[in-house]
This record gives C-alpha cells, structure tokens and sequence, in this order.
C-alpha cells in the first residue's frame, strides 16, 4: 500500500463508535502500522452523532476530506447517509440496518426516513448492509452491536482480524470477553455473506 487507508467510524452518541476505533488502532500498533486518528464525540451523551477519522499508513493528519475515504463504517442507516459524501468511488460502506432517530427530530416534528428510503439512497454505492442487533442478541449481548460491526468491516480493513480479535479481548470489560469474542466472529461471518 502506498498511500494512507481512510476510514470513516460513524454513529451516535453510545454506540460504542470510539470503542471501536480504539480496537483498529491498537490492532494497527500490534502490527507495527502507523495510524492517525481523530474524534468528534462533545454530544455523545445526548444521543449527538459521533465521529472518528482513522488514516491506516498516512504521513499526514488525521482528518478525511469529503470524497477520499475508502470505508466507511456505520452503525446505523441514518449516519451512513449522513456521512456517504466522505466515501471515495471505489469505498465501501459497512452499515448497520437499523435507525436510531435523532433526539432533535422529536423536538422539531420532522418525519423520519423509512429504511428502505435510506437504502436507495446509498443504492449507488457499494454498501454491506448488517443485522448487528440481531447478531448481538447472537453473541449475548445486544451492547456488543460495535463489535459485531467491526467483525463484519474487518474484510475491507487492511489490518488481520486475529489482530482486531486480539486488541477486542483487551479492551473490552473482562467480564464481557467471551461475549464480544463471539460478536466479533459473528460479524466477519456476516461480512462474508455480503457480496
């Protein structure tokens, strides 16, 4: 690889979005890759989205431009769309299948976008679109939504998933280590199904 690989980690506020890209960069460090990243999250506790910006063998900052990533994973349909004009031609977009409406749609009154809606919006791009809440409720624990995300987003990453694997087993709660062991398994194995 010759230039930096751009990924774009999306979600709202609790999703588990900076869990998430903790994993890939400490998975990328085991590897000895250089990684650069950077984080929005000041209304994560409001339900506010979330970003981080991760650039995988970069030599410059952390932050993606519009057009110029090449993945894009997300945890919800809404954010996928939210955050689609940051993936380049050729990106992917990893996403989860549900919606999770915005706070401020129920103050303001606004209709909600229906999933299949959301879908054709992002039908122009390559989009793997996953049931992390069902394979959560698989692996035992819906909270292990990120994990199941970050399984099925490890066959674009240029980094192993036994690397991911092994950084999941030491950054989540050890209680919870079996759990997201297994969330992560089923979501490579779900990413595998995806064309």
């Amino acid at each position: 690889m010759t230039g930096s690989y751009d990924l774009l980690i999306v979600g709202v506020g609790g999703q588990g979005t900076i869990l998430a890209s903790n994993i890939i960069g400490e998975a990328c460090l085991s590897e000895g890759r250089t990684v650069r990243s950077a984080e929005t999250h000041g209304m994560s506790q409001r339900g506010g989205s979330v970003e981080t910006h991760i650039r995988i063998d970069g030599k410059y900052g952390p932050l993606i431009s519009p057009g110029t990533a090449d993945l894009i994973i997300s945890f919800d349909l809404l954010e996928a769309v939210r955050y689609s004009h940051f993936l380049k031609k050729g990106g992917v977009i990893v996403s989860g299948k549900d919606i999770v409406v915005p706070t401020s749609t129920f103050q303001q009154g606004l209709e909600v976008p229906s999933r299949e809606s959301l879908e054709e919006m992002l039908s122009g791009t390559e989009c793997y679109i996953i049931d992390a809440v069902s394979a959560a409720l698989e692996a035992g624990n819906m909270l292990s939504q990120n994990i199941v995300m970050l399984g099925a987003a490890s066959h674009p990453l240029p980094v192993k998933p036994g690397s991911l694997l092994e950084v999941v087993k030491k950054l989540v709660p050890p209680k919870t280590v079996e759990i997201n062991s297994k969330a992560f398994e089923i979501g490579v194995r779900e990413g595998k199904k995806q064309p």
